[in-house]
């Protein structure tokens, strides 16, 4: 497999990863794949409880978390170890690390700490509920944030009971927008020559992501249902059954009604008074249902999707994951990117989302071994082999 071309995007900056699990490592990632130099401080194996919590070294999820970063371990608990953290905070752009706001100030993490140490540095802390607040020691994980951002209220069909999303979406909207916010202190960085600190939260994060919804009750003062796989104002635009599976449909203007009523062959259906219009075509929406599945099952989802497609029609398939990887579209985009490791040897990982046309994204290296890149930081740092050799045999790394 050829090797690579890492991005240059990020090149100047120097990032510290003192995260685990999910959010943290996604909001590191995002750097780590334009060519920042992100490195992941972890404890040396075996000193840390919770070290296994995003899966085993060589699992997939660590693997996909981690490339492109360097792995430096350290045990803060020794002298040695704390001064290692100190020297590196001196000389870094951004820190990001999620531990409970207690924790961090134990550690001695907390902005006001680092500020003094490095003015011009940038802390990313992401928590479950906020930095302060009555929540804000509690431990946070993406179901709970989902449950209580309201999210699993409107998941899954009217009636059912609330339902978890299949995904990680509070984690991963958390990691993305520390990014954001981050991104911006960098700019503003440009001009007032000083760090700040950037706070988000799976929280927050999943509140924001509820835009459609949480603006309806904000603006409205409506509690918005579960739905299941209807659009709440539109129809038909949902799931539908053809006569070998579901497609997902897309009516949402009153030119994609008539222009679905030829694609089923039912033109007479667009100019029925009593379909005509999206209003009237709402409160009838289960009538609707029966009778477009009774002649959607008449052909496969091939078949509707092509005539779909022709006609104008937003429609789609809905895959499965090793489908979705099938798609040619997808295959177009390059999302899933190559990567070699040394002992799972080739694979692919999930890219970064976004094209830039200069210096794009790129997975350089695969997820590092724990401690690999020891010996190499800690020269940057100005320790030599004798000191690194002591570090060692103390347990500080």
């Amino acid at each position: 497999m050829p090797r690579p071309t890492p991005s240059t995007a990020l090149s100047k900056l120097r990032v510290l990863d003192l995260s685990r699990v999910r959010a943290g490592p996604t909001c590191a990632r995002i750097f780590a794949d334009f060519g920042a130099d992100v490195i992941k401080v972890e404890s040396p194996p075996g000193f840390d409880p919770n070290e296994n919590m995003s899966g085993a070294r060589h699992g997939y999820d660590m693997q996909n978390l981690h490339r492109n970063k360097r792995s430096l371990t350290v045990n803060l608990k020794t002298p040695q170890g704390q001064a290692i953290l100190r020297k590196l905070i001196e000389g870094a752009d951004l820190l990001v690390e999620n531990f409970r706001p207690d924790v961090k100030e134990r550690l001695g993490l907390d902005f006001e700490t680092l500020h003094k140490l490095n003015p011009r540095l940038i802390l990313v802390s992401i928590s479950g509920f906020g930095q302060s607040g009555p929540y804000r020691t509690r431990a946070g994980f993406d179901q709970i944030a989902q449950g209580m951002g309201g999210m699993m209220s409107v998941t899954g069909l009217p009636g059912q009971g609330p339902v978890r999303a299949g995904i990680a979406v509070a984690d991963s909207a958390a990691g993305l927008y520390g990014a954001l916010g981050a991104f911006v202190a960098l700019q503003e960085r440009e001009t007032s020559g000083k760090g700040q600190w950037v706070q988000t939260s799976l929280l927050e994060a999943q509140i924001a992501m509820m835009d459609f919804q949480a603006a309806r009750f904000l603006v409205e003062g409506t509690v918005p249902p579960q739905a299941g796989n209807d659009h709440p104002y539109s129809t038909p635009m949902g799931v539908y059954a053809t006569r070998n599976g579901h497609i997902n449909i897309g009516v949402g203007a009153e030119g994609h009604w008539r222009k679905f009523c030829v694609a089923i062959g039912h033109p007479e259906l667009a100019d029925n008074p009593a379909y005509d219009s999206m209003e009237k075509r709402l409160p009838k929406r289960p009538e609707l249902r029966v009778m477009f599945e009774d002649i959607l099952r008449e052909q496969d989802s091939a078949h509707w999707l092509a005539a779909f497609e022709a006609a104008g029609v937003p429609a789609g398939p809905i895959y499965a994951v090793d489908e979705m990887f099938d798609d040619p579209q997808v295959q177009h985009l390059g999302i899933a990117q190559p990567v070699s490791h040394p002992v799972l040897g080739d694979f692919r990982v999930v890219g970064e989302p976004v094209g830039l046309s200069r210096t794009p994204a790129g997975v350089a290296t695969p997820t590092p071994e724990a401690g690999e890149h020891n010996d190499e930081i800690l020269g940057e740092l100005g320790y030599d082999a004798a000191a690194i050799a002591d570090m060692r045999k103390a347990g500080a790394i």
